[in-house]
């Protein structure tokens, strides 16, 4: 009786399975037609009540959607109904059950609690600065989202529900001390994966580079970005807690790296960089055979193939470096492909070196060598043969770290996507403090240590930054005040040339720190559109050449003004229709 109930269910449900599937492939296919594209753009600007804009690049994205829509269903419909798909599903559910079954959670409770009183506190004086930091300016104005502009759609989805609202307002710190809370457990999870599974202070000290590397500083600076950012982070690091099983690790992590891809992709090397690093260590240390090492490795690169793949022919927007204005998702052709990533290799290496100061140069570089060292004294092999396999692990590892942005035509050096050098160091980190070595144990403390300081350094530089820009911004408008009416200012138009330089405190961090230029902003500079915003509504500023290619501007300092005003900050040029503020530096 019960078994005739349990067949009958099951035939309902695959009916209804059936019914959906059909339903959802009709759907899909509806969509590869241009007229229903053009239907359902229609519908979104009418609920959106503005429009999107850039059809052409929706229009793809949807026909893409579509085919990756018929993609799952057709998979969906494949685990369901036939016998190898079921016998993978419940595989795949048991070994990721094994593996959470094996993992003792509460033991994470009191190293994330650490680490987020050490975040935090590193944090304080960004977070006392307040400083409303690049995109934050328009979101904070405007209300606006736009991560779907760069196909980070999780991060789209969940700032509705961290601001309770699809308009944004500023609730900062709030999404910074989630970003805490976040990289605290992705500093604990990656001390779990590469200290064996055996979680101490020390190794958790040595992690601190995750969240308080220069690089990172620029993520948590965000007021609205951060917590996603670090959510990427923590997705390129969770697919290794489910390392012991081969199924469970490669279903997980084709769901993370996804996750990574719809928050912020400039973590994508991280992934790839903590294989090789695990790869080695395996082999280092003969805890496997080098038959389960490829099959880890191939098992890796199969799931960060299949994920990168999907997410571009099916997930991601296309745009170019005219519609972005600084970076373009457009990979190099196959023909170029070699001499292209050479070049943003040599770029990101310079970009690196640049940045870094001479003491955490030093600090790095001892590291380094502690890390060949420990590696041939730890080795089952020849210590020669650990020599030269390590120093390539390690330039490899610097290498692919940049992910996916080694491909492309137009890759971004800001400081926010170099973050995967801060996960770099905290692995070496890691490794070397395994055994207690006091030299390098200080070593790595000691680096950490000036982490952690000019943290404070770089939040005290921000405050000073904006104090400096908001007195420049008020002698501009009071001098505009002293020469024209409000009248005659609603009749005007104005350019400003240059931007406003750095307050005297980041020049002098800069001296040993030259990664304070990257992380701190200018005032109004070229592409920071946002800031205009500060400025009253009454005053005309012409700045759309650049951002929106406006065909039909004029570059003001061409026209040869007469100069009505010259001052130690700025000088004020004017034929009464047009003004040109022109800072000084």
């Amino acid at each position: 009786m019960k078994q005739n109930q349990t067949d009958r269910k099951a035939k309902v449900w695959n009916s209804v399975i059936i019914l959906l599937s059909i339903a959802g492939l009709i759907v899909c296919i509806a969509v590869l037609f241009p007229q229903t594209r053009q239907m359902i753009m229609n519908l979104v600007n009418h609920f959106l009540g503005r429009e999107l804009g850039m059809f052409q690049s929706w229009s793809n994205f949807l026909m893409s959607l579509a085919m990756g829509g018929v993609f799952l269903i057709l998979f969906f419909d494949y685990c369901v109904f036939t016998n190898s798909g079921r016998t993978l599903v419940r595989n795949v559910k048991q070994e990721i059950k094994d593996c959470v079954s094996e993992i003792d959670f509460r033991s994470f409770r009191k190293p994330v609690l650490l680490l987020s009183g050490i975040y935090f506190l590193g944090i304080i004086t960004i977070i006392r600065a307040n400083y409303t930091y690049l995109d934050d300016i328009g979101r904070s104005i405007e209300g606006l989202r736009g991560w779907y502009n760069w196909s980070r759609y999780i991060s789209e989805f969940l700032s509705i529900f961290i601001h309770a609202d699809a308009n944004l307002t500023d609730i900062s710190p709030l999404p910074q001390l989630l970003a805490v809370l976040i990289l605290s457990v992705s500093s604990v999870f990656l001390v779990y994966v590469v200290g064996n599974k055996k979680i101490t202070v020390i190794r958790l000290l040595a992690s601190i580079p995750v969240g308080l590397s220069p690089f990172f500083l620029e993520c948590i600076s965000f007021k609205f970005d951060s917590p996603y950012m670090a959510l990427s982070v923590w997705a390129s690091i969770f697919p290794f807690l489910f390392v012991a099983r081969k199924k469970a690790f490669a279903f997980v992590s084709i769901i993370s790296l996804l996750i990574m891809c719809m928050t912020y992709q400039a973590t994508s090397g991280i992934y790839i960089m903590i294989v090789i690093m695990l790869g080695f260590q395996y082999w280092n240390r003969g805890e496997k055979t080098n038959k389960e090492i490829l099959s880890f490795i191939g098992t890796s690169a199969f799931a960060f193939c299949f994920a990168m793949l999907f997410f571009k022919f099916f997930l991601m927007r296309s745009f170019d470096a005219q519609q972005s204005t600084y970076i373009s998702n457009t990979t190099y052709p196959m023909a170029h492909i070699i001499p292209g990533m050479l070049t943003n290799l040599k770029n990101y290496a310079l970009i690196i070196n640049h940045n870094l100061g001479v003491i955490w140069k030093t600090g790095i570089a001892l590291i380094l060598i502690f890390f060949v060292i420990q590696s041939m004294s730890k080795s089952v092999h020849k210590k020669i043969s650990s020599f030269f396999i390590s120093i390539p692990v390690l330039f490899l590892s610097f290498i692919l770290l940049y992910g996916i942005y080694l491909l492309l035509v137009v890759p971004i050096y800001s400081p926010r996507a170099l973050i995967g050098f801060g996960v770099f160091l905290a692995v070496i980190s890691i490794y070397i403090v395994s055994d207690l070595k006091l030299v390098a144990t200080i070593t790595v403390i000691a680096l950490n240590w000036c982490f952690f300081t000019f943290a404070f350094s770089y939040g005290n530089a921000l405050a000073d930054q904006g104090r400096y820009i908001e007195f420049r911004r008020t002698i501009i408008l009071n001098d505009l005040n002293v020469l024209y009416s409000s009248e005659q200012k609603k009749a005007m138009t104005f350019q400003i040339k240059n931007s406003i330089d750095f307050a005297p405190t980041v020049k002098n961090i800069a001296k040993h720190y030259p990664v304070i230029e990257k992380l701190v902003p200018k005032g109004y500079e070229k592409y920071r559109f946002w800031e205009y915003y500060y400025f009253p509504d009454y005053i005309q500023l012409d700045y759309a050449s650049d951002h929106f290619s406006n065909k039909n501007y004029v570059d003001y300092d061409t026209l040869n003004l007469p100069v009505v005003l010259d001052s130690y900050y700025h000088t004020i040029k004017s034929d009464g229709s047009r003004v040109l503020i022109i800072l000084k530096h």
